[in-house]
């Protein structure tokens, strides 16, 4: 038992050692406003964080993030049409693909994938 306990008192010591010595030996950067700020888009995030966004820019992102799933989710399709039933993946394929067109369309009829009015 004491063994054990030699064992784990010099792996904390020796880890504590070389944790202070990273520290001291480690070179500090003076960093700048700039550099240490993260970037978002152009924004000063040093300043008001209520000023006016524009909703076109939230409403591509979303846009965007919905095809990029759809993507995601039509690549491996192929390769599981070997593994299952084809009617039964056909349906599937065919169901998913339309409520994609569905949504595509409305999106279109609403006027959301035009940037300007």
């Amino acid at each position: 038992m004491s063994t054990v306990m030699t064992m784990a008192t010099m792996t904390i010591t020796i880890s504590t050692i070389v944790m202070m010595a990273a520290t001291l030996i480690s070179k500090k950067t003076h960093e700048e406003r700039e550099k240490s700020s993260p970037f978002e888009c152009g924004f000063d995030p040093k300043n008001s964080a209520r000023l006016p966004f524009s909703s076109r820019f939230f409403l591509v992102a979303v846009i965007f993030m919905i095809f990029d799933v759809e993507i995601a989710l039509l690549l491996p399709m192929p390769i599981t049409m070997t593994a299952s039933n084809v009617k039964s993946w056909m349906l599937i394929s065919s169901v998913f693909l339309l409520i994609l067109i569905i949504g595509l369309y409305h999106e279109w009829n609403q006027g959301s994938l035009e940037w300007s009015n």
